[in-house]
């Protein structure tokens, strides 16, 4: 085999297995084709020891580190495609070149779907936001609007008051019961059913039906997310359903069913974050490494 592992993904899941291959001396592909999910957002938070820096700097400065390790490649460019092949696997890019390894690792991310409201996509990731621990803090305690995109909603609108005084706009998505209604008051939520027609302004004014606007810091929506590769159904590993989307099954080591193959950060994980991402990368390459010199002893004995 040409490498012991190809890493499909070289964002921060990604980057942190294959710093433990290269670290445990093995020779290692990284396959990147540059998109990150968290491109739109200027800072990164919540990341211990790198809180408030760019996100693309974060990445810049592990690629770098990475790449000092001589028995690592770096590929800028799409996964195609992969398959097994004997004992271990191909990974065909763009330019249709087959490369060969005995481990793979996926940390290929996923795509948001957003909800169809005029002016979100242009604020995402800016003013409108999924996650309050990531950029609840930021928006200083002001008016904060949770925007439904079904029940799931109602985790976000429950959270989002210790970030700021919180609107909950159901528009049309989701209906609260009586018990769930309770709930948000006791939390100090207002709710608000009428629709949004349009989400406008430097930071997030939302414009409702009748006209009203609500002048907030920030808006928190949930997405619904779909593969952003098709690696991992062509190696025909499992997947499981979540409220979010599907994402790629695995065991506690961050193997998938198919023995060899490797799957972390947010394609393997119901919800993210840079730090539960370089988590399960790391979880992923040293159980990739440990997988090789275990089976390696097994095949010895038999």
């Amino acid at each position: 085999m040409a490498f012991d592992c190809i890493v499909v993904g070289g964002s921060y899941s990604g980057l942190a297995a294959a710093l433990q291959l290269a670290r445990a001396r093995r020779k290692v592909l990284v396959i990147d084709g540059g998109q990150r999910r968290n491109r739109f957002a200027s800072e990164s938070h919540g990341f211990l020891g790198q809180d408030g820096r760019a996100p693309g700097a974060i990445v810049s400065d592990g690629r770098a580190q990475l790449l000092a390790y001589p028995n690592v490649t770096w590929i800028d460019g799409q996964a195609a495609s992969a398959e097994r092949a004997g004992d271990g696997f191909g990974v065909a890019t763009a330019d249709s070149t087959v490369h060969r390894a005995r481990r793979l690792v996926l940390a290929t991310g996923v795509v948001d779907r957003l909800p169809e409201v005029p002016g979100l996509a242009e604020r995402w990731g800016r003013s409108v936001f999924h996650c309050p621990y990531c950029h609840g803090y930021e928006l200083g305690g002001g008016e904060i609007g949770v925007l439904a995109i079904s029940a799931l909603s109602m985790h976000h609108a429950l959270m989002a008051p210790d970030w700021g005084r919180t609107t909950f706009f159901l528009n049309d998505a989701f209906a609260p019961d009586s018990e769930q209604i309770a709930q948000l008051e006791r939390r100090g939520v207002a709710i608000e059913r009428t629709p949004v027609a349009e989400i406008r302004g430097e930071k997030a004014e939302v414009v409702l039906s009748d006209g009203r606007v609500f002048a907030l810091e920030g808006l928190l929506t949930a997405t619904r997310v779909e593969m952003a590769s098709p690696l991992a159904a062509q190696l025909g590993c499992a997947f499981e359903e979540t409220p979010m989307g599907d994402i790629v099954t695995t065991d506690m080591t961050k193997e998938t069913s198919v023995a060899g193959v490797f799957a972390c950060g947010d394609a393997a994980r119901a919800a993210g974050s840079i730090a539960l991402a370089v988590g399960d990368g790391t979880m992923a390459g040293a159980a990739a490494h440990r997988s090789m010199f275990m089976r390696e002893d097994n095949a010895t004995a038999a």
